[in-house]
């Protein structure tokens, strides 16, 4: 894939609309537009990797630092009971778009009542604003986007 074809990267750019919790000069968070639930965020590095085994390793540790911090911020404002983190890489794995990105998503206990996963739908604006403010509230206030 190029890289002037990648949402990811027309994202990162400022080419396409999404809504951005939190960026800095290496990363950005952004609110998933078909969440699972409520506050599914997908955090990315700015660079361009197509999995994350072309990262280099202390990028990937640099990630996953960021994916905690932005896990926290997610539990503390949306009051979640529990997180899944995931990353896919590679077509057979379900990664969709080839742009190194973990997925954060928000769990409660009214998610587990059908024993199955929840399904994925469409986010309207608002409640993706609604839910971003919520989240950057308790974020450093420093690289924050509004």
């Amino acid at each position: 894939m190029k890289v002037d074809s990648c949402i990811f990267c027309s994202i990162v750019s400022g080419h396409s609309k999404a809504e951005i919790i939190y960026q800095d000069s290496t990363f950005v968070a952004l609110l998933d537009k078909y969440p699972f639930s409520m506050g599914h965020t997908l955090v990315i590095p700015r660079k361009h990797y197509e999995d994350l085994l072309k990262m280099p390793k202390e990028e990937v540790g640099n990630l996953y630092c960021m994916v905690s911090i932005i896990a926290s911020a997610i539990s503390k404002a949306l009051k979640s009971e529990g997180l899944n983190i995931g990353q896919n890489n590679g077509r057979a794995a379900n990664q969709i778009i080839p742009h190194v990105h973990v997925h954060v998503i928000p769990r409660f206990k009214r998610d587990i009542v059908s024993g199955r996963w929840p399904s994925r739908h469409l986010a309207n604006d608002l409640e993706l604003h609604e839910i971003s403010d919520k989240i950057r509230s308790v974020l450093p206030t420093n690289n924050i986007t509004g």
